[in-house]
């Protein structure tokens, strides 16, 4: 996940860190508020629930000799970073412009039989950002898949103890304990997380 790697310093600033704002040389826009997305719904077998978050700040100031990049969030936080080599398109950035970072996640389960699979745990990840010449752009994610077994079920308090391949056991909660009521010890949970992130750079607009 190289591009999530390079971008890292960029999504900062989602995650509310922040240092004190300096004085701006001319009006910048406004970047918009961050914005929560969540959705979840439910099978009689499974579930899934997602949640994506979208931040946007303004660059405030760029040096590009020594690739450090001020930004400003919407709460008038500003926050510097240094921008990796690997990013070749920096040249395109200007004061004023928007990053947007938009933030995915979901978990999706599914309850099989015993016998109709084994416990596992399989990961994937992939990235890419857009080619030189282009304003700065990324696109990262991964998913992992894992597999594991229900050794216990108590069904008045709707706690679940799963086992994974590699005997490690962890307890879940299940709201709704009426879900419980077809699931035995020894059946398999099937779980994949997924999570992505997408960053990107608009021009900034003349004022």
């Amino acid at each position: 996940m190289k591009s999530l790697k390079v971008w890292s310093g960029f999504a900062v600033l989602a995650s509310g860190v922040a240092l004190q704002a300096c004085a701006a040389k001319q009006p910048l826009p406004a970047p918009p508020p961050p914005t929560v997305s969540v959705s979840q719904s439910q099978t009689p077998q499974g579930g899934e629930m997602q949640q994506t978050i979208t931040a946007t700040a303004v660059v405030k100031k760029i040096d590009q000799k020594t690739r450090m990049v001020t930004l400003k969030g919407s709460d008038g936080q500003t926050k510097t970073i240094h921008v990796s080599e690997e990013v070749k398109n920096l040249p395109q950035v200007k004061r004023g412009d928007l990053v947007t970072i938009a933030y995915y996640e979901s978990i999706a389960w599914e309850l099989r039989k015993r016998g109709t699979t084994t416990p596992s745990v399989d990961a994937a990840a992939d990235a890419s950002r857009n080619p030189a010449g282009q304003m700065p752009g990324a696109v990262a994610g991964a998913a992992v898949n894992v597999v594991a077994k229900i050794t216990k079920i108590d069904k008045t308090t709707g706690e679940v103890t799963l086992k994974g391949p590699k005997g490690k056991t962890v307890q879940v909660k299940v709201k709704d304990t009426s879900r419980l009521e077809n699931v035995k010890v020894g059946d398999l949970v099937d779980i994949t997380y997924t999570e992505a992130m997408a960053i990107s750079v608009e021009r900034a607009t003349k004022q």
